[in-house]
């Protein structure tokens, strides 16, 4: 009976950790978007800008003092993969994916409030083609092997290792890297900077999948044994 209270209660503290850095990560995004769009007086690329640095930020303190307890997935994506290389159980995967999209939603919506914007709302911002679906393709399978890779060489520097490649994929990337299903589901619920028409998520998602997935398969076979 102690065990089985001791397992649920490490649970409970590891999809809390999933849920809260959900909701601090997707308010980085929507918010840090609202704010550059408000001041950057139409300029977009000073909007990305201040965007992308304070995602990039906002990574690296989650990831440095959430992932001792759940990994700071904060990513259906990279859950999958952790699940397909046993270093997330199958049972613990749906519960995880369910906290990031809920605490992320969670997110936006304070974003809102805070900001005076209608707390619900949906996206106009069309993000759909071969380019924009490629470029999600490719930021997914990039944010694996740079997860896997520094997790086999320099467990320490994942932090660092996570937040700049998400801040270099904002720019070499054609969708400013979303690399994430939940964001995804999240960023169609904001008609700001950062959003995504709802028509579009699921071209976005199916792309995200297909990148994580791939990324796994390669990362094992240059990085066997290596955690996630």
């Amino acid at each position: 009976m102690n065990q089985e209270k001791d397992l649920l209660a490490n649970l409970s503290r590891r999809l809390s950790a999933e849920a809260l850095g959900s909701f601090f990560l997707f308010a980085a995004v929507v918010g840090s978007g609202i704010m550059a769009e408000r001041l950057s007086g139409g300029n977009s690329g000073v909007a990305l800008l201040a965007n992308t640095i304070a995602t990039g930020a906002m990574l690296f303190v989650l990831i440095g003092i959430l992932a001792p307890i759940s990994g700071a997935n904060m990513n259906p994506a990279v859950s999958l993969v952790a699940a397909i290389r046993g270093d997330l159980a199958w049972w613990d995967t749906v519960p995880y994916v369910l906290v990031q999209i809920g605490g992320g939603l969670l997110g936006v919506w304070v974003v809102h409030l805070m900001f005076d914007a209608p707390i619900l709302e949906t996206s106009i911002k069309a993000r759909h083609g071969i380019g924009q679906w490629t470029g999600e393709f490719v930021a997914t399978f990039g944010l694996i092997l740079t997860i896997v890779g520094t997790a086999k060489h320099r467990p320490d520097g994942i932090p660092a290792a996570v937040a700049m490649y998400i801040v270099a994929a904002y720019w070499f990337t054609s969708s400013t890297s979303f690399a994430n299903p939940a964001i995804t589901i999240a960023r169609s619920l904001s008609d700001s900077f950062a959003g995504i028409a709802p028509a579009d998520v699921p071209g976005f998602i199916l792309a995200q999948l297909a990148g994580a997935i791939a990324g796994s398969f390669v990362a094992s076979w240059l990085f066997p044994n290596a955690p996630v």
